[in-house]
């Protein structure tokens, strides 16, 4: 399955820049809750990369690409969520030692499969944006600052998010299943799996933590 793990860096090409702007002063002073989404999006709190993006058009051919196919491959993986959840939530389980049908587990599989919904439909429409959108008019859209500029990262954001909780979502319903089984041998794999999962998360918060104590700096 695709690595989804956050935050991504977007490395911009700073050769050939033709019309090189400097960063727009409401781009500089933003919020820490504007700085903190920025970082979710970008992977850095501040607009510096990006902004270097819309210099050339080779820089922002670069980034544009790179955001496809990040957009892709969450249209990927929100498509095998959407498989595998509308299996789960329509078909009931073959064996009794493995119950998904319970409210809970169903409960969240309904959810993770809406979330998978909404992860490909806002991927999409993200793709068709960037694949549509001008260099020229973003840059000049993004320099007063406001709302564009939180539209233009929650695009890149957006879909990230209903992806990612559509598969949290997913692994919960196996979870309670696992752990609410008769068998021993199937709670002492799902503890296992619970324990490895619970492992990988915290390293990449105490990653995205460090990564963003440093930006700030």
């Amino acid at each position: 399955m695709t690595d989804l793990r956050l935050p991504f860096k977007l490395h911009v090409p700073t050769a050939n820049l033709v019309d090189e702007q400097p960063l727009p002063e409401a781009l500089r002073l933003m919020p820490l809750l504007m700085r903190t989404l920025c970082f979710l999006a970008l992977g850095r709190p501040d607009l510096d990369d990006h902004w270097m993006s819309l210099q050339s058009e080779e820089a922002f051919e670069t980034i544009r690409n790179k955001l496809c196919s990040i957009l892709v491959s969450i249209i990927t993986t929100a498509s095998v969520l959407l498989a595998l959840s509308g299996v789960f939530v329509t078909v009931g389980s073959p064996v009794s030692y493995f119950d998904y049908t319970l409210p809970a587990p169903h409960c969240l599989l309904f959810v993770s499969l809406m979330l998978a919904m909404i992860a490909m439909l806002t991927s999409g429409s993200s793709i068709i944006r960037w694949l549509h959108t001008d260099r020229h008019w973003t840059r000049e859209q993004l320099k007063p600052g406001g709302y564009f500029v939180l539209y233009h990262l929650l695009s890149i954001f957006t879909p990230m998010f209903f992806v990612l909780w559509s598969l949290h979502c997913f692994i919960f319903a196996m979870l309670i299943t696992g752990l609410s089984s008769q068998s021993a041998i199937c709670r002492v794999i799902i503890a296992l799996w619970m324990v490895t999962y619970v492992i990988n998360i915290g390293a990449m918060l105490m990653e995205t933590m460090w990564k963003y104590a440093r930006y700030c700096q």
